[in-house]
């Protein structure tokens, strides 16, 4: 393969994110020299970027390749789908396709960020819609999913036909759309598929993922029960389906719906200027809401995550004009996102010091994954009858597991990549041929930066070790300030002991060393890293700061 990494008369694959975690998707295929890019997502930071809010996959080896990359393809709306699309496409330079619904958001995040004019967008039909960028042919296929207008894509190339499936699961009562039937992907599995590229966030469900017009039912029993009571739900925002179960919930038990979110209010607009959500019940204000009957109103509020700033936090700490207290109700229809535990505990422990009663989809029927279990993967595999199996969307376990599925279900070849693997898909045995630099970007402030650059790793420290400040006058005396140590109390000691053993470190540098500011800076910071460490068991950062004569 040539050293610039240019696909030749061959079919690659190169996950850049989404491989190897959950979120962050971003797919190339390589082909007759030039690239496709299926997703731009990003992920939402963790305990372990302090300060940052927003994670990207680092885009080095596409955007070094860019005049090769044809076009952008989006498998639908969720935010590791399309989240990193307004930061980087314009710089990127290619079209954009999308469906309606996804392609409204896209133009929505392009306004705000203020490039619109920068980007094309093509609105590309959701029912099968098919169009062409170089070497490739894609069809849109629709398949359910926990938002409007999921779809797999089929990408026909010269050297054979890949089903990208993008986030799926079957469902027989989707509510919203028609997802592509068994007859018709029985007939993509007869004209052949080379590879399978498949969501793997579910496969260790021994059970499908359900349906969600069965969520109706279970919404519906939850709401009957508890007549006479304020009743608010918590969904994910881009759950177009479970906003209409939810607004035919309110019609039947008589409510008037009330909703908390902005996103909520944007998935909402947009829907409905999209053709769903075309008979949601008209909804009403926060003092509206809190002037009715209690069993009068169905509140649909953001913040089944736990995340801080949403409207359930806030409800639960009493800062939002929506109000609960005892006896209120609150149905959290959404899965918990491994990592969000300890957020999505804090608000509920503060909802049930309220005496707000509380009920999730481990006590009731009232939320079901939009990602496929085993046995719709063996049904997916059954039908499509793929030569190979390429697992994403999943941690390394996750890939693993689908892997050993596939191979049991008597798919030939099955290559397990991570981010940055290059694949060969065709011609000859598949697998993987060459590794990229896949890393991560953050975006902190506004500034996109690399996520082990040093104000990262730095903030990080400081978060765990704290920070002294040695200001060293222009005759040596240092004076010294802590920050973060835990020593309360035996601050006032440290700091004198502090000042002491730096004043005897500098005094012990001989000849030129005691003119030479930085071996002066450095004594002053031996010192105090030795001091603190000796007072606290903390290593914290020192800087050392020496006036000038």
């Amino acid at each position: 393969m040539k050293k610039n990494f240019a696909p030749e008369d061959e079919l690659l694959f190169l996950a850049l994110g989404g491989s190897g975690e959950i979120g962050m998707n971003v797919n190339l295929y390589g082909c007759q020299g030039k690239w496709l890019m299926v997703d731009l997502g990003m992920t939402f930071s963790g305990d372990q970027y302090p300060g940052i809010d927003l994670v990207f996959a680092d885009l080095e080896f596409i955007e070094e390749r860019a005049a090769d990359l044809e076009a952008i393809v989006l498998t639908h709306a969720h935010e590791d789908h399309i989240g990193a699309v307004p930061y980087f496409a314009a710089d990127l330079g290619v079209p954009i396709y999308a469906t309606p619904f996804t392609a409204d958001l896209v133009r929505r995040k392009l306004d705000e960020a203020g490039i619109t004019g920068e980007v094309e967008l093509n609105v590309i039909p959701d029912d099968h819609g098919r169009f062409s960028v170089g070497s490739f042919e894609i069809t849109y296929l629709p398949l359910a999913h926990s938002i409007a207008e999921g779809n797999a894509l089929m990408i026909d190339t010269p050297h054979g036909r890949i089903f990208h499936t993008g986030d799926w699961k079957l469902d027989e009562d989707p509510i919203i759309g028609e997802p592509t039937t068994e007859e018709e992907l029985t007939a993509i599995g007869d004209e052949g598929v080379l590879a399978l590229v498949c969501d793997s966030t579910n496969v260790f469900n021994p059970a499908p993922s359900g349906s969600e017009g069965a969520v109706y039912k279970g919404l519906l029993e939850e709401v009957q029960r508890h007549r006479g009571k304020r009743v608010l739900v918590t969904t994910f925002a881009s759950n177009v389906a479970r906003l209409q179960t939810l607004g035919d919930v309110a019609r039947e038990t008589g409510r008037q719906v009330c909703v908390a979110g902005r996103s909520l209010d944007r998935i909402i607009e947009v829907s409905q200027d999209n053709g769903y959500l075309q008979d949601f019940p008209e909804t009403v204000d926060f003092d509206t809401a809190m002037r009715l009957p209690r069993g009068d109103v169905l509140i649909l509020a953001t913040g089944g995550q736990g995340e801080p700033r949403a409207a359930l936090s806030r409800i639960s700490e009493d800062n939002h004009p929506i109000e609960l207290s005892s006896g209120d109700v609150v149905l959290f229809s959404s899965r918990q996102i491994p990592g969000n535990e300890i957020s999505i505990g804090a608000v509920q422990n503060r909802l049930a010091a309220k005496g707000v009663t509380m009920v999730t989809d481990r006590q009731s029927m009232i939320h079901v994954s939009g990602h496929p279990g085993r046995p719709e993967l063996e049904t997916l595999y059954g039908w499509l009858r793929p030569e190979v199996l390429v697992p994403v969307h999943g941690e390394m376990r996750h890939m693993m597991e689908q892997a050993q599925l596939g191979r049991a279900n008597g798919i030939a070849h099955t290559v397990v990549q991570q981010n940055g693997d290059i694949v060969r898909l065709a011609p000859g045995s598949p697998g993987t041929i060459a590794q990229v630099r896949a890393g991560r970007l953050v975006l902190d402030g506004d500034i996109i930066a690399p996520a082990d650059g040093e104000a990262v790793v730095m903030r990080r420290r400081l978060a765990r070790e704290g920070m002294v400040i040695v200001t060293l006058a222009a005759d040596h005396r240092p004076h010294v300030e802590a920050i973060g140590l835990p020593l309360d109390e035996d601050m006032a000691d440290f700091l004198a002991e502090a000042r002491d053993d730096i004043e005897k470190s500098i005094g012990r540098l001989k000849g030129q060393a005691r003119n030479d500011a930085a071996q002066i800076k450095e004594a002053a910071r031996l010192a105090t890293r030795r001091a603190a460490t000796r007072w606290s068991g903390k290593r914290p950062q020192v800087r050392v700061v020496l006036m000038e004569r």
